[in-house]
């Protein structure tokens, strides 16, 4: 595909590809081959083209803060965006985009509590 680039000296150790729309970068050549990890970015472009591109960056960035407050780990709230769980749980479900809803990443919005500090339930 062309929309697919590899730019490994971009990324860190715990991520391997973004989405920029209408690009999907990556850290390594084989990921073009990984058809869940793909159809992962690929739900991001939709969430951004359904969503004017630059709102979505705005949203995405302001939600992670958000998340950073509530669970104060970068990773975790990473994890808890929408646009991510939304990704992550449907990734595997590689016709999901046929029929995805328009802005079903709001059903993700909502996130259970953190766990108290100590592991308490």
């Amino acid at each position: 595909m062309k929309q697919i680039i590899v730019l490994g000296f971009l990324f860190s150790k715990r991520f391997s590809g973004i989405t920029l729309w209408p690009f999907i970068l990556l850290k390594h050549a084989a990921l073009k081959n990984d058809a869940v990890f793909i159809n992962h970015e690929r739900i991001h472009l939709r969430q951004q083209a359904e969503m004017l591109i630059v709102p979505f960056y705005i949203w995405y960035s302001i939600e992670y803060l958000v998340r950073l407050a509530q669970f104060k780990n970068k990773y975790e709230a990473y994890k808890n965006i929408s646009f991510e769980r939304e990704a992550y749980a449907n990734e595997s479900r590689l016709e999901y985009i046929k029929n995805r809803k328009y802005w079903a990443f709001m059903a993700y919005l909502k996130t259970k509590k953190p766990p108290l500090a100590g592991g308490g339930e």
